[in-house]
């Protein structure tokens, strides 16, 4: 999963600094990221105008919020079905989506499911007799077959699922403000 989109998606819901937004990132999917990759990805998305400054909270934390660009990035990224992604990548950004308030759980899961089926297709008309390359095929058949059921598992895994706010508990750690900022 791009851990790029998965914290503009989180800044979506409010500006927050590196380390809350790491924890954040930890408290949605249940995965780790390294807090020093949390603000290297900040900075390469302030240099590509995805995220700005949105000043400092109550401890001299740099804060950061999504400009309508990165806003508009991280809302196509969760609308967007993707088969290159593996499954656990696929998986995180559900349960990432599944967290946000507003997010279309449905759709993302309509169109994951197209995408496999399309996929499917794609392979039912591949054909050659060849012996390797029908074992090549029956793999990724078997692979797509399960990715549909395993979707099928998800969409009633997420019928009750509720959307989280930023949490209240904020991390002690942070990158201060540069001073002359």
């Amino acid at each position: 999963m791009s851990v790029r989109q998965s914290l503009l998606a989180i800044l979506d819901r409010g500006a927050c600094y590196g380390s809350q937004l790491r924890a954040e990132y930890e408290r949605r999917t249940g995965a780790r990221v390294n807090v020093g990759q949390v603000y290297t990805t900040l900075e390469r998305l302030e240099r590509d105008g995805l995220v700005t400054g949105a000043g400092v909270d109550d401890e001299a934390r740099v804060l950061w919020e999504p400009t309508p660009a990165g806003r508009a990035e991280a809302r196509a990224w969760l609308s967007t079905a993707s088969l290159a992604e593996g499954r656990d990548d696929v998986a995180l950004k559900i349960a990432l989506a599944v967290t946000l308030p507003g997010a279309d759980i449905g759709g993302i899961l309509s169109a994951q499911r197209a995408a496999v089926r399309a996929a499917l297709s794609e392979e039912d008309g591949r054909g050659s007799d060849a012996v390797p390359a029908a074992i090549v095929r029956a793999a990724r058949r078997a692979r797509l077959e399960a990715d549909l059921r395993w979707i099928d598992d998800v969409e009633a895994l997420t019928a009750e699922a509720t959307p989280y706010a930023l949490s209240e508990e904020r991390p002690r750690r942070g990158r201060p403000a540069r001073s002359g900022a």
